[in-house]
């Protein structure tokens, strides 16, 4: 692989580690910790955080009305995920052995920790999970999608590509027949090296 391309996935991978940093310092900025997997923020934290709070009565009756008309097309959003979540589970329980491609983990994608937010209602609770629900099959889609694109066909587009997943980077130029020919082995390698390392 090109030093250049090698050099850059470096320095992404130090932001990300800098980003993280960031992210511990903000939290002890909020006062809270994780306790199993609840989050627990101090007692002064939480009553300034309920004085906040929005009331379900006043939330509804502030909404904008396209607000509440339009509720019913996001929600129905709910059955497809639902049905996507269960194909893309199956999918990788089925194939991903065959191919000693490592299962991802699904609850590494799937976070749900907005329910313990003091100042959010039950309104704004369940659009939290929502969202999170969406975004976090997304990304579990994406990187089932991902692993099964480095096994099956790692090239690099001709074109660009708007925010690629963390593994194009070791893919292969487009076009570049004799990389692919001769590093396909290694990328699949590198699959099932993923594995035993778990």
């Amino acid at each position: 692989m090109d030093h250049r391309i090698n050099d850059l996935l470096g320095r992404i991978k130090e932001l990300e580690e800098e980003l993280e940093s960031e992210f511990t310092r903000k939290r002890d900025e909020f006062h809270f910790i994780v306790e199993e997997k609840r989050i627990r923020f101090a007692k002064e934290i939480v009553a300034q955080q309920r004085r906040l709070k929005t009331g379900l009565f006043r939330y509804l009756i502030e909404a904008r009305p396209l607000n509440i008309l339009t509720a019913p097309v996001i929600y129905g959003g709910l059955v497809p995920f639902l049905i996507l979540d269960l194909f893309v589970t199956l999918y990788q329980t089925i194939c991903f052995p065959i191919y000693a491609i490592p299962k991802v983990r699904r609850r590494d994608y799937l976070v749900f920790d907005r329910e313990d937010l003091p100042y959010l209602n039950v309104i704004e609770k369940f659009n939290c999970f929502y969202c999170s629900y969406a975004n976090g099959l997304a990304a579990y889609l994406r990187e089932v999608a991902a692993r099964t694109e480095q096994y099956w066909c790692p090239i690099k587009h001709a074109r660009r590509i708007i925010t690629p997943h963390p593994r194009y980077g070791r893919f292969f130029e487009f076009g570049d027949a004799e990389s692919f020919s001769k590093g396909l082995d290694r990328l699949r390698k590198e699959l099932e090296e993923e594995e035993q390392r778990r």
